[in-house]
């Protein structure tokens, strides 16, 4: 059975990812878990220590799943980091974390903000290191980001998956 701390960190990070940082609140979450308020403040003092966790915890699997930089080499590597953002499209059909909370990042706490350009700067960092130029890692991450964000809204996964064919096809 997975433990108390655990169950707040994904209810956490699917609320923030359907509905942004702001929009979460201890009390709902408390309530989609069936357990008082205080339990969640016993594992985070502070919904800014919350965010924090789920952004680092999210970070650490987008990293693992990725895998060492520089391991991998173009096509190779830009084919595997396209397949994260279609496979959590698909899978969850979710927008990215980061992402969502990207859009807020002037209105979040220092210490969730941080985070969320952290995992920008370690993606584009992975991108380079497998041999692309700055440029083309920002677009690449740019891209997937946008066409994740436009295939959520209009319910279309389909727009993901041909700019990624597209993006793959440019740097095979």
């Amino acid at each position: 059975m997975m433990d108390t701390k655990e169950q707040i960190l994904d209810h956490a990070e699917r609320a923030m990812r359907l509905r942004g940082y702001h929009a979460v609140s201890f009390r709902d979450l408390a309530d989609e878990l069936g357990i008082k308020s205080a339990s969640i403040h016993y594992h985070f003092r502070h919904k800014h220590d919350l965010g924090a966790a789920v952004v680092e915890r999210y970070s650490g699997k987008v990293a693992a799943t990725l895998g060492s930089q520089g391991a991998l080499k173009r096509p190779k590597a830009v084919a595997k980091f396209c397949d994260v953002y279609v496979t959590a499209l698909k899978g969850q059909g979710l927008q990215c974390l980061c992402s969502m909370l990207s859009a807020e990042s002037r209105g979040l706490p220092e210490s969730v903000a941080t985070p969320v350009a952290g995992f920008f700067q370690s993606n584009l960092s992975w991108l380079q290191a497998s041999g692309l130029s700055e440029q083309q890692a920002l677009q690449i991450q740019a891209t997937l980001q946008g066409a994740m964000s436009m295939a959520v809204a209009l319910n279309q996964t389909d727009i993901l998956e041909s700019l990624v064919q597209e993006i793959k096809t440019t740097y095979a």
